[in-house]
C-alpha cells in the first residue's frame, strides 16, 4: 500500500471528523429570551481630550478665561489686562484691550487651540465674541485664521473685521472662509481703531466668550459636534447611551466631580471645571486639560436621541474617587450619609429635567433651552466604581439613601448599582450579592483585561483558573438577580513595555477576543441587558489611556478594529436569542471545541436568522449550520442569505489615521441554501438567512 496516500487517507478521514464535531444546532422555531434595544450601546467620558478638543466642536481653549491660568491658551501682546466683573455670574473672567502705549505696537490675543486650530480651504467658521467699549464709543477688533509656518508675506488665510460699539455687552458674529487648508494654525485678534479720525489712545475693547466653530456641525447645530464623530456613532446603531463618565463623575476633590447643573442653561454661563484626566498620570501630563461644559447634559440628552438611544446618566453618590481617597479619610473626601440629601435632590431634578412637564422648574429649562417635549429618562446610574469593605458599606449605605427616595419620587426610573472595579475577587464578590439584597434593577460590571481573560484561560497569581472569565461568564449566573449591565470593558494587549517596543493596542486580535466574549453575553441576553466598550475616543495627540474605540486628529477620525466588533453587534442585534449548541453544550470557546464561539438569534424586521461565528484558533474550521424546527420553519427555508467577516491575516494589525481602512468589514452574497461554511482562523464572520 502506498503510504504517502495512506497517511492522505487517514488525514482526510480524520478532517472529515473533526468537521462533523462542528455541527451547530440551532434551532430556528423557538424562540428564546428577547435581546434589549439597550443591548448594545455606548459609553462617553471626557477623557483622551473626548470633550473639549474632540466631539465638541469648539475649537477656541479657555475661551471664556476661567482656567486656573486665566490666559492659559492664549498669547498677548500690547496692554492686556484680565478682570472679572464680566456678564456672567459662573464665568466673571474676562478680558481688557488697551492701547498699546505705541502706535506700531500692537495690542492683539492669539489662541493655540486644541494641539492647533485647524481649518479647511473654502469650509466657513463662525466665529463670535461678547464684546463691548467699556467707555463708549466704537472700536474694531480684527478677526484671522492664521499660518504661522507659511512661506509668503502674510500669516493670515481668512480674517473678517468686526465693529465693537457701545458700552453695553452685546454678542457679535461673523463667519470667516479660509483660502487653505492648516492643520496646525491659530486664532488672532487685532485691537483696532474704527474710526480714522480718533487717535488710537481712545480705543478700549473688552472680549469674552472667544469662540470658533465650524458651521458645518452634526445636524447644524450652533453649539454642536464634530460632525464625523457624531456621525461615526450614529453608525453604531447604539441602544443604550451612557454618559458623562466614569471617573471625572467622582472627581479627585468633591469640588471637581461632575455637576449636571452647571452644564445646562446659557453656554457662557456654565462653569469651566478642572479635568481630573489632566494630572491622573504623571508620563502623560495635561495641563490644559479642562472641562468648559459646553458639551453637558442637554447635548448629552439630544445625542441620545439622535441615535435612537436610551440616554443613561450616571451620577456623583456622594463619594470621590477611592483610588485617590482612601476610604479612612471618609470625613474629608466623601459625604457624610446625613449630608447626602443636596445630592439625592440632584438626583430627582434631573429626572425632572428629562421628564418633566414644562410647568415645573427643571423641564421648563429644558423647554427654555429647545425640547419641550420630554427625553423620556428610564435609567439612572447613582456612582461609577465605588465599592465596600467588609466592616464599611461605604457604597451601599450611601445607595440606600437614594433609592429610598427615588422608589418613591421617580418610580419610573431604573436605577443601576454598581459591583465596583473589578470583575472578580474580594470587592466583586462583597458588592454583587449586595446589588441583589438592595433591589437594585441592574448593576454595572467593569473589566479591563487581558487576552486570556477575554478568552476563558485566564490564571491567579497563584496558578489556578480564574471563575467568571471568557464567553462563559455570564451562563451561570443568577437569574433571579438584577440584571447586568457591562458598563466598562475593553480586551488589553498583555505585551510589556520593554526594549523601546509598547504594547499593541487596538490591534486585531484584541478586538477578536472581545467579539468571542461577546457571544457569552449575546447568548445570555436574559441577563445581560446592556454592554458598553470603554473609552470612546482618543486624540491622536492628547491621550491618557488605550485602546479606544475612535481615534482622531483635529481633522481626521478613524475607526479602530474594536469600533467595527461593536459596530457588527448593534446593526445584527436581533431581537430573540436562539438555541445554538454543539454536541449539546453552548459554543464557547471549551475544551474540545478548536475556539470556536457562537451564538444565534432572529431579527424581526430582516425577517432573518443571523448566526455569528469567531474563530480564535489558528486553523479554519469548518462549521455546518444544521437547522432545526417545526415542519413550516424547515420547509420555507431561506430565500438569501449573506456573510459579514471581520478578519486579518496579522494579529498585529490595526487600523490608523494614515490607513483608516486596513480592516474593516467585507459583505458577500452566499447561496441561501449554504448549510456547511469556513470560518477562516482568527476571523469573526455573521452569517445572515433571510426568509
Amino acid at each position: 500500500m502506498n503510504k504517502t496516500l495512506t497517511t492522505l487517507g487517514l488525514a482526510a478521514i480524520t478532517s472529515m471528523a473533526w468537521a462533523d464535531n462542528h455541527i451547530f444546532d440551532i434551532n430556528i422555531s423557538k424562540k428564546g429570551a428577547p435581546i434589549q434595544p439597550t443591548m448594545y450601546g455606548i459609553f462617553f467620558e471626557d477623557i483622551n481630550y473626548g470633550a473639549d478638543g474632540g466631539l465638541y466642536a469648539e475649537m477656541i481653549k479657555n475661551r471664556s478665561f476661567e482656567f486656573g491660568n486665566p490666559l492659559m491658551g492664549w498669547e498677548t501682546t500690547g496692554k492686556i489686562e484680565v478682570r472679572n466683573d464680566g456678564p456672567f455670574e459662573r464665568n466673571p473672567h474676562y478680558v481688557r484691550m488697551n492701547y498699546s502705549g505705541h502706535p506700531v505696537i500692537h495690542t492683539a490675543l492669539q489662541n493655540e487651540g486644541f494641539f492647533g486650530v485647524s481649518f479647511e480651504k473654502d469650509k466657513t467658521y463662525r466665529f463670535s465674541v461678547w464684546a463691548r467699549c467699556p467707555e463708549g464709543g466704537k472700536a474694531m477688533l480684527e478677526v484671522q485664521l492664521v499660518n504661522e509656518a507659511l512661506d509668503r508675506n502674510q500669516h493670515q488665510v481668512g480674517r473678517h473685521k468686526i465693529v465693537i460699539e457701545g458700552s453695553e455687552w452685546k454678542k457679535y458674529e461673523c463667519e470667516l472662509k479660509p483660502w487653505m487648508t492648516v492643520e496646525d494654525g491659530k486664532l488672532r485678534m487685532f485691537l483696532r481703531t474704527a474710526d480714522s479720525k480718533k487717535p488710537k489712545s481712545d480705543i478700549t475693547v473688552d472680549v469674552e466668550h472667544v469662540s470658533l466653530f465650524p458651521t458645518d456641525t452634526w445636524k447644524g447645530r450652533e453649539n454642536g459636534m464634530r460632525k464625523d464623530l457624531a456621525q461615526a456613532l450614529y453608525d453604531l446603531h447604539p441602544g443604550v447611551f451612557r454618559f458623562p463618565g466614569g471617573c471625572i463623575v467622582e472627581g479627585t476633590n468633591l469640588e471637581d466631580r461632575y455637576q449636571w447643573k452647571n452644564t445646562v442653561g446659557q453656554v457662557e454661563n456654565r462653569p469651566t471645571n478642572l479635568n481630573r484626566w489632566q494630572y491622573e498620570f504623571d508620563y502623560r501630563f495635561y495641563p490644559d486639560y479642562h472641562q468648559s461644559y459646553g458639551l453637558g447634559f442637554y447635548e448629552y440628552f439630544l445625542l441620545a436621541e439622535d441615535f435612537g438611544a436610551a440616554p443613561l446618566p450616571v451620577l456623583n453618590c456622594g463619594m470621590t474617587c477611592q483610588y485617590e481617597n482612601d476610604i479612612e479619610g471618609e470625613a474629608k473626601y466623601h459625604v457624610a450619609v446625613e449630608d447626602l440629601d443636596p445630592y439625592i435632590q440632584d438626583a430627582v431634578d434631573l429626572v425632572e429635567f428629562a421628564n418633566g412637564d414644562v410647568n415645573t422648574t427643571w423641564g421648563k429649562l429644558r423647554a427654555e433651552m429647545g425640547h419641550p417635549e420630554p427625553f423620556g429618562l428610564k435609567y439612572l446610574a447613582i456612582g461609577n466604581e465605588q465599592w465596600d469593605y467588609q466592616d464599611n458599606p461605604a457604597y451601599t449605605k450611601r445607595l440606600a439613601r437614594f433609592m429610598e427616595v427615588l422608589r418613591k419620587k421617580c418610580p419610573e426610573i431604573k436605577i443601576i448599582g454598581t459591583t465596583g472595579p473589578n470583575s472578580e475577587g474580594w470587592d466583586f464578590d462583597l458588592l454583587q450579592p449586595r446589588m441583589k439584597q438592595m433591589g437594585v434593577d441592574l448593576y454595572d460590571e467593569h473589566f479591563y483585561r487581558n487576552e486570556d481573560w477575554f478568552l476563558g484561560k485566564a490564571k491567579d497569581k497563584d496558578g489556578n483558573p480564574i471563575k467568571g472569565c471568557g464567553a462563559t461568564r455570564y451562563d451561570n449566573y443568577d437569574r433571579k438577580g438584577p440584571k447586568i449591565f457591562a458598563g466598562e470593558y475593553a480586551c488589553h494587549g498583555s505585551g510589556k513595555y520593554e526594549s523601546g517596543k509598547e504594547k499593541k493596542c487596538n490591534h486585531f486580535e484584541t478586538s477578536l477576543y472581545e467579539a468571542a466574549f461577546m457571544t457569552g453575553m449575546e447568548r445570555n441576553a436574559d441577563i445581560v441587558h446592556m454592554a458598553t466598550y470603554a473609552p470612546l475616543f482618543a486624540h491622536i495627540k492628547g491621550w491618557q489611556w488605550r485602546p479606544d474605540l475612535i481615534w482622531f486628529d483635529n481633522m481626521r477620525s478613524m475607526k479602530s478594529c474594536s469600533y467595527y466588533v461593536q459596530q457588527l453587534y448593534g446593526h445584527y442585534k436581533g431581537d430573540n436569542v436562539l438555541s445554538l449548541m454543539m454536541n449539546k453544550k453552548p459554543v464557547a470557546g471549551t475544551e474540545g471545541q478548536n475556539g470556536l464561539h457562537a451564538t444565534a438569534c432572529y431579527d424581526n424586521q430582516r425577517n432573518a436568522v443571523i448566526v455569528k461565528v469567531v474563530n480564535t484558533s489558528n486553523e479554519a474550521q469548518e462549521v455546518t449550520f444544521n437547522f432545526q424546527g417545526k415542519g413550516k420553519d424547515l420547509k420555507q427555508g431561506f430565500k438569501e442569505a449573506e456573510v459579514i467577516a471581520l478578519q486579518s491575516a496579522d494579529m498585529d494589525a490595526e487600523n490608523t489615521l494614515d490607513k483608516p481602512d486596513t480592516i474593516k468589514p467585507v459583505t458577500s452574497a452566499i447561496s441561501a441554501d449554504t448549510r456547511k461554511v469556513t470560518v477562516e482562523a482568527k476571523s469573526f464572520k455573521i452569517f445572515v438567512f433571510k426568509k
